[in-house]
C-alpha cells in the first residue's frame, strides 16, 4: 500500500519511527522505496551533492521539477516531499503558483524553510489542496543568514522560540514538521507539543521519523562528513542492503545513537 499522510499520523499515534530518505532520480527512488522507506525527499541538497554546488541556493524550479518527475517514474509506495527552492515561496502567489508545478511533477507534498512568517502562506497551501511539510532548526537556505551550518535552538530563548513556531505552523495547516540540527531534548519536546508528524535530522532518537540525504547514509560524502550521519554501507554488501538497514535501524530507533546527536 502507498504510504500517504494518515500513514505517518498512524505511526505517531502507535509510537512508531518510520524512514526518511533523498533520492533525485528514478533509479534511486526505486530502490529505496522497495526497501520499504516511508517518505522519499527530493531535496534542494541536489544543489550540493549532484551539483557541486556549496549551498542549496542554486537550485531552479525547473531543476526541481525535472528531478520531481525523475523520481515519481520509479517510485513504488512512497510518500515524495519535494522542497521548494530557494525564494520561490517568498510570497503566497509565488508560493501557490510553484507548489502547483511539483504537485503536477508527482509530489505528495511540498517542504519549505522558516519560522512564523510562513503561517500565512502554509495556510493558503493546505486550504488548496497541497500538503506542507515545514522545516525549522537548521534551515540551509538560511546559511548566509545564520552565517554557515550551526545547530540551532541550543538557549532556552531560541528553545522556547522554535516551540511556539511549530505550534503555530501546525495550527497554520502544516502536516508535517522536519527539524535539522537541533538538540535532542529540544527535538523531543516539539514532537510531544504537536500532533503533526515530526521529522528529525541531528535531532535526537525521539522525534517520529528520521531523514538522511542518502549520499550521506551510503558513505559517498564529500567533505567534513556531519555529525548526524552513518555510513550504512559499510556493514553491508549492497545499496539494497544498505537502505533496508537503515529503515531496520529507524524503527527500532537503534538509530539515531547517542554520537548522532546533540546535546543543548
Amino acid at each position: 500500500m502507498a504510504v500517504t499522510i494518515n500513514t505517518l499520523r498512524e505511526y505517531k499515534q502507535k509510537g512508531e519511527a518510520f524512514s526518511a530518505l533523498t533520492s533525485y532520480d528514478a533509479t534511486f527512488a526505486q530502490v529505496v522505496s522497495e526497501a520499504g522507506v516511508d517518505v522519499i525527499l527530493i531535496g534542494d541538497s541536489l544543489g550540493m551533492v549532484l551539483q557541486g554546488h556549496d549551498s542549496t541556493l542554486p537550485v531552479t524550479m525547473d531543476q526541481m521539477i525535472y528531478h520531481v518527475s525523475s523520481v515519481a517514474k520509479g517510485n513504488r509506495g512512497s510518500l515524495i516531499m519535494a522542497d521548494m527552492p530557494f525564494m520561490t515561496y517568498g510570497t503566497t502567489e509565488a508560493a501557490l503558483e510553484n507548489a502547483a508545478e511539483l504537485m503536477r511533477a508527482g509530489a505528495h507534498m511540498v517542504k519549505l524553510e522558516g519560522t512564523d512568517w510562513m503561517t500565512d502562506t502554509i495556510s493558503a497551501l493546505s486550504e488548496r489542496g497541497v500538503p506542507v511539510c515545514a522545516h525549522l532548526g537548521l534551515t540551509p537556505q538560511f546559511v548566509n543568514k545564520f552565517g554557515g551550518y550551526k545547530v540551532q535552538g541550543r538557549d532556552e530563548h531560541a528553545a522556547e522560540m522554535m516551540i511556539e513556531h511549530a505550534c503555530e505552523l501546525e495550527a497554520a495547516g502544516a502536516d508535517v514538521l522536519l527539524l535539522e540540527c537541533v538538540p535532542a531534548p529540544l527535538a523531543a519536546r516539539i514532537t510531544q507539543a504537536v500532533k503533526a508528524p515530526v521529522i528529525g535530522i541531528g535531532a535526537g532518537a525521539d522525534t517520529d521519523g528520521q531523514v538522511l540525504v542518502v549520499h550521506d547514509m551510503l558513505g559517498i560524502t564529500t567533505g567534513r562528513k556531519p555529525r548526524f550521519v552513518k555510513d550504512f554501507l559499510a556493514d553491508t554488501g549492497s545499496v539494497q542492503q544498505a537502505v533496508e538497514a537503515y529503515v531496520k535501524a529507524v524503527r527500532d530507533r537503534s538509530f539515531p545513537a547517542e554520537e548522532h546527536t546533540f546535546k543543548a
